[in-house]
């Protein structure tokens, strides 16, 4: 494996997305818009640069188009030019060329995080029809994951905790797939000690008992890789959760310190079929590019099935706060893993959603464990169901304060459905719209909110005060960014 001091953090290949289909170019498209619409943006490893209107996060080169489960991480920025408004560019960082599967790979997954395809573009232009209010917010796409895996572990997160929590959650699971891709580099690490450490290890998982430090402790990362030495160390120790050096058996790699990304040593060579990498704009990195990319000092990938599936339930309810979650989510990888949990049929059967085929779908999920009523009605809404309204306490607290109307969780789908019926069957996008909405007349454009201040998204500062009128939350920027607060 390439040392990842070696690469040179300027190289990168810019891929061109034209915004077309079949009916013209999407010429209502806003990458602002599309990203910064629902709260699955500010979770990480996305990151929206506030200043340049980049998202910024890792995707997968898949080796094959179908599986988003394998492959190198690299870091990709995604931006729509100004003067070229009718593409995006995906500048990928860490690599001078691109198999055309990997382009494709690529392409793919950023198409589905903005709803990029033809069926889209029509349902937005639908919706707008009905709602005119969304159309002068330029509101119809709501943002979702790269893969669909990664949607349902984060809608897993959505529930039963506070807004600041599930942050907290996302951003440990992709530390964790950092930390888990570092013990292929183990012998970077000259410390005598940790090597005397390493010594008589033991492959039985039974012997593994969780140490793992308060999560402020555990970004004191060791050496350039930025890993925890003492996860590393333990890791090493257990073959069951990492099979590290077993015959035909490569770690997958994160990338790594923000600005590079370490390969592996079987991924190093492209494929002999190359695409030329053409774009509208040459892509000229300026100074700020060393501060976005730094910015994923402690960050990897969102992990993947495989990466999840052989970890012990209690290491990873304890490394990442999930509580509960972590037996949840450990049986839906290892589902996907052994192949009793179908995501790429699921999707296939979703690709045109209709109020015809929901109740079969949402039957499939149900039987996933932990994915009640709210999970898999978020879930089906990623995948373009938009007819059934997700609610939670949240529903509650918006329909008291926007419509006067004072419901429960027994009555507030019924509540929802005689507010928001009229737009069928795009219930959940005029709902959400005007969720959105209020969120920003609140906090101010979402798109230029500080990422240290998304915490700050709660129900208890959307509480009115005793005169009915909303107390206006003061954003304060590190990075002094003036926020415009009165939306």
């Amino acid at each position: 494996m390439q040392h990842p001091q070696e690469i040179d953090r300027h190289r990168s290949v810019v891929v061109e997305l034209p915004l077309e289909d079949g009916d013209g170019d999407c010429a209502t498209f806003d990458l602002e818009k599309a990203v910064c619409s629902h709260g699955l943006f500010m979770m990480a490893p996305n990151r929206w640069d506030t200043l340049s209107k980049t998202l910024e996060r890792p995707l997968r080169l898949s080796e094959n188009i179908n599986d988003d489960d394998h492959g190198q991480s690299v870091l990709v920025q995604i931006t729509q030019p100004s003067d070229s408004p009718h593409s995006l560019l995906l500048c990928v960082f860490g690599t001078d060329s691109l198999s055309t599967i990997h382009r494709r790979s690529l392409l793919g997954q950023v198409r589905r995080m903005v709803r990029l395809s033809v069926e889209e573009n029509k349902r937005v232009k639908q919706f707008q029809e009905i709602c005119g209010e969304a159309k002068e917010r330029g509101f119809g796409r709501v943002f979702r994951s790269p893969t669909l895996f990664e949607d349902m572990v984060k809608c897993m997160l959505l529930c039963n905790c506070q807004w600041s929590r599930t942050l907290s959650m996302a951003e440990a699971l992709c530390e964790l797939q950092l930390e888990l891709n570092c013990p292929s580099s183990a012998a970077s690490f000259p410390d005598p000690d940790n090597q005397n450490q390493l010594k008589g290890v033991t492959s039985k998982s039974e012997h593994f008992t969780p140490r793992t430090p308060a999560r402020k402790e555990s970004r004191e990362r060791a050496g350039a890789y930025g890993c925890s030495r003492n996860l590393l160390e333990r890791l090493t120790e257990v073959k069951e959760i990492v099979d590290i050096g077993k015959p035909g058996v490569t770690v997958t790699p994160a990338f790594s310190v923000g600005e590079e990304v370490l390969q592996k040593s079987n991924l190093c060579q492209d494929t002999t079929e190359v695409c030329e990498v053409s774009t509208s704009a040459p892509f000229n990195p300026d100074p700020s590019d060393d501060r976005k990319l730094s910015s994923f000092n402690h960050l990897g990938n969102f992990p993947s099935p495989k990466e999840l599936a052989s970890l012990d339930e209690s290491f990873l309810a304890k490394r990442c706060g999930l509580g509960y979650r972590a037996g949840r989510i450990i049986k839906l990888a290892k589902g996907i893993v052994e192949g009793s949990i179908q995501l790429k049929e699921l999707e296939e059967a979703c690709s045109n959603p209709s109020l015809s085929n929901y109740d079969e779908m949402a039957e499939q999920l149900r039987e996933i464990d932990g994915f009640g009523p709210f999970t898999c009605a978020n879930v089906l809404m990623c995948l373009g169901y938009y007819h059934v309204i997700p609610t939670d306490s949240e529903t509650i607290r918006h329909l008291k304060q926007v419509h006067a109307r004072t419901s429960i969780i027994q009555n507030v789908q019924r509540e929802v459905e005689n507010i928001y019926g009229k737009y069928a069957p795009f219930q959940f996008l005029a709902y959400w719209s005007e969720v959105w909405h209020f969120y920003e007349e609140r906090f101010g454009k979402l798109s230029e909110m500080p990422h240290s201040e998304y915490k700050l998204i709660t129900a208890a500062n959307m509480r009115r005060k005793r005169n009915g009128k909303c107390k206006k939350l003061k954003i304060t920027s590190s990075e002094n960014l003036a926020c415009n607060l009165e939306g």
